[in-house]
Order: C-alpha cells, then sequence, then structure tokens
C-alpha cells in the first residue's frame, strides 16, 4: 500500500512533480513522434503527403477519444476506489474498462473499411491528388486501432495506482520504435506514406506488448482478470459518463478539425491545408507537457478527493495551474522567437508554403500562455468525478466557442479569419473555467477532513 499511502501523505508539490514529469516526457516524446513522422513525409514524399496525414487527422482524433473515453473515465473511478481503500471495485472498473477498449475500436474500424472513401471526403479529401495518399495512410493507420487505445487505455490504469514512471516508458517505447521504423521506411525502403503509417501502428503495438506486460507480472495492484471483463452496466455507464468530457474534447477535435479543413481549402487550396497540418504538429508538442501534467495532477486529486482530503486537493489544482502555465509560457516564447526553423523543417524549402504558415502560427497560438488554466481546470473536474462541469469546459473552447467563431470569422476576413478564430476561443474558454472554478471551490469544505484510515 505504500504508493497509495504516499499520495495520501508526501508532500504535493513533490507528488506532482513525480507524477507530471513522466507524464511530460511521455507526452513529449509521443509529440515529437509525431512531428518527427511528418517531417518525415514532408522531405520524404511531398506537400500534398502532408495534407494528406491533416485530413486522416479526424480520423485518428476519433480512435484517440474512444480511448480517452474508457481510459480516463476508468482511471478517473479507479484512483477514487483506491482513495476509499475499495481495491476490489477498482479491480472491476479495470477488467471491463479493457474489454471497452478492444470493442469499440474494432467496431470503428470495421464502420471506416466499409466507407472509407466517402468517410475520406468527408473529412477533405476532395482533391484527387491528396486522396490517394490519405487512402494509403489511414487504412493502414485503422488496422492499429486496437492496440492504440489499450496502449494508452491500460497504461493511465498504472499511472493511477502510483507507477508514473512504468507509464512514461509505455510512450517512450512507442515513440522511438515509430520515429526510427518512420525514417527507414521512408527514406531506405521508399514506401513512401504508407511506410509512415506502417511505422506508427508497428510502435502501438510495441507499447501494447509493455503495457500487458506490466499487468502480466502480477506486481501491480489493479488485476486485470477475465471474471471481471465481463460487462456491468452499472460501470460501464458510470465510465463513459466520467469519461465523456475529454471523449467529447476530442469528438469536437475531429469535427473542429473536419470543419477547419474545409474552410481552409475553400479559402487557401491544399497550401493553407498543408499549413494546418504543420501548425497541428507544433500545437502538439506545445499543449503535451500542459495535457502530462494534468495528467499527472488527476491520480493525486482524484484519490485525495475520495480520502476526503480536500486541502491536497486544493493545492494540488494550485500548483498544476502554476506548472501548466510555466510550461504554456515556455511554448509562447518559443513560438515568437523560433517559428521559421520549425516551419522549414516541414516544408521542403517551399517559400510560399513557409511564409504562409509563420505568419498563421504566431496568430494561432497568440492567448497560448493561458491555455494551461483551462486545461487543467477541465481535468480537475474529470479527476473528481464530476463529468457535467469537465464536458462543458471540454466542449468550450472545440465546439460552444471555435466552431461558431470558425464559420463567421472567415466571412470578413478571409483565411485571416481562420488564424484569429483560435486565440478569441481561448480568452473566452478561460473565462468560462474561472467562473466555474471559483463556484466549485466556494463549496468544498474550506478546512481540512480528517483522510480515512487505511485498513
Amino acid at each position: 500500500m505504500k504508493k497509495n499511502l504516499d499520495l495520501r501523505n508526501v508532500n504535493i508539490g513533490k507528488l506532482l512533480l513525480e507524477f507530471s514529469l513522466p507524464a511530460i516526457i511521455g507526452m513529449s516524446v509521443n509529440a515529437l513522434y509525431n512531428i518527427i513522422s511528418r517531417i518525415f513525409v514532408g522531405q520524404g514524399v511531398n506537400f500534398l503527403a502532408i495534407a494528406a496525414v491533416t485530413v486522416a487527422l479526424p480520423i485518428m482524433i476519433l480512435l484517440f477519444a474512444v480511448a480517452m473515453l474508457i481510459g480516463i473515465g476508468a482511471t478517473a473511478m479507479i484512483s477514487i476506489r483506491l482513495g476509499e481503500q475499495k481495491k476490489e471495485e477498482a479491480n472491476k472498473i479495470a477488467g471491463n474498462a479493457t474489454l471497452l477498449l478492444i470493442l469499440l475500436p474494432l467496431t470503428i474500424s470495421g464502420i471506416y473499411f466499409l466507407f472509407s472513401d466517402p468517410i475520406l471526403r468527408l473529412f477533405g479529401a476532395t482533391s484527387q491528388e491528396v486522396l490517394p495518399y490519405a487512402r494509403d495512410y489511414i487504412h493502414i493507420i485503422m488496422l492499429g486501432a486496437v492496440p492504440g487505445a489499450i496502449s494508452f487505455g491500460l497504461n493511465n490504469f498504472i499511472r493511477a495506482e502510483g507507477n508514473p514512471r512504468f507509464a512514461m516508458f509505455t510512450q517512450i517505447i512507442g515513440g522511438v520504435v515509430s520515429i526510427v521504423l518512420n525514417y527507414v521506411f521512408i527514406f531506405q525502403l521508399g514506401m513512401g506514406i504508407k511506410g509512415s503509417a506502417l511505422g506508427t501502428i508497428i510502435g502501438q503495438i510495441v507499447s501494447a506488448i509493455w503495457v500487458i506486460s506490466y499487468f502480466l507480472r502480477g506486481t501491480s495492484q489493479i488485476k486485470i482478470k477475465l471474471i471481471n471483463m465481463k460487462p456491468q452496466i452499472s460501470i460501464v455507464m458510470k465510465i463513459m459518463a466520467i469519461g465523456f468530457a475529454p471523449f467529447a474534447m476530442q469528438i469536437a477535435n475531429s469535427i473542429q478539425q473536419t470543419i477547419l479543413n474545409k474552410i481552409v481549402l475553400s479559402y487557401g487550396g491544399d497550401l493553407a491545408l498543408s499549413a494546418v497540418g504543420i501548425i497541428m504538429s507544433v500545437g502538439m508538442i506545445l499543449i503535451m507537457p500542459i495535457v502530462g501534467i494534468s495528467q499527472g495532477a488527476q491520480p493525486i486529486i482524484g484519490y485525495n478527493y475520495g480520502a476526503r482530503s480536500y486541502d491536497r486537493v486544493k493545492e494540488a489544482l494550485k500548483k498544476g495551474i502554476l506548472a501548466s502555465t510555466v510550461m504554456a509560457v515556455v511554448g509562447f516564447v518559443s513560438i515568437r522567437f523560433f517559428a521559421t526553423p520549425l516551419v522549414e523543417l516541414f516544408s521542403k524549402g517551399d517559400t510560399a508554403l513557409t511564409q504562409l504558415t509563420v505568419h498563421a502560427l504566431v496568430i494561432f497560438f497568440t492567448c497560448l500562455p493561458i491555455v494551461g488554466f483551462q486545461i487543467l481546470g477541465s481535468s480537475y473536474f474529470q479527476a473528481v468525478g464530476k463529468p457535467i462541469q469537465s464536458t462543458i469546459l471540454s466542449l468550450s473552447r472545440q465546439v460552444l466557442i471555435f466552431i461558431p467563431l470558425l464559420l463567421i470569422l472567415p466571412n470578413f476576413w478571409g483565411i485571416e479569419g481562420v488564424w484569429r478564430t483560435a486565440p478569441i476561443a481561448d480568452a473566452l474558454a478561460v473565462l468560462l473555467t474561472s467562473t466555474l472554478l471559483f463556484y466549485e471551490m466556494k463549496n468544498i469544505p474550506q478546512k481540512p477532513v480528517l483522510a480515512m484510515e487505511s485498513n
């Protein structure tokens, strides 16, 4: 029980560092893989291949959304149950979640292969030059849907029971394997965009094997047993209710990306679509450290909320917000000073693409310094099992605010309206987050509640 007692008693700052640093490293390596793979695609194929990967993004986001729906929903429940010293209930949650992490991605893959071309056109592959690249890429990606979901979902369980370093290596191993194989398949074997997709799914398979091995060793606190995989409607519904917020956020990302692709094509053509692909890649490396901090804070907040140590819950939230804001400011400064060399890594000497993307990148991330607060606020409500607030905050940037602005602003400013949508949406989402968090902090106990004695 040592790891659980650490969550209850060890200094919050030390815990946040211990949990967040591995998550930051793991998430950053994963983001770095996505950037490097697109650099390889841009340098080893052409800018149309980058556009094809951009078209594939909504589909890949959908797969990630399902993994988050189950993985994060179950993780929040597991953290709370461990805090309440109800280990057997935690095991039942993990078993049901594992079954869902297999069945749901399989279902999505089946639907995709039945309607692949209409789906690709829906997501922006309207150009006959881009469609073949998108088809070659996403056909292979869909074959790795289950390993990808297993890797992400079970890795969250490992973090929930207090082993963030192992969870970090899950992401590092998969990312490194994918980067190496992307290079080999594209540049050494000349496989083009198919090589990038193949390298990606092999990395996911390796990660899944690694994370499964953790539970097969028998040393984990959480036990994944066949008997616990028998579906229990009450558990499944609760997992989905808590996990709905991050799921909805990712679905919103997919919808956002689809609309963004179509509007950008209307105002800027395939060149602007390639620029969006580069912006999304750079944005990933900027946001993933913040997501890593939120993932590190979540089990600390969830466990102490379950143990009724509300003073520690507040402290973890405050320190998480501070750390994420520092990371966001670092990213903002990096964009201001290094936008051109970053974009040139992708653009293969294309001056028009470089100039367009640098201009858009700087505008797109104008409000990055305040984004950390918004992400941590949403993560807090996930961690304490309050799906309604979390869903509202998660949807605020991508649906409630971003998409209406995306549909309106280009009518007045053209392609500039697309780039200006992001900072305006970020600012308004932060105002909403501030309101809900202020109300929440006023209504949880102001004085510490003694933690439950361990059984």
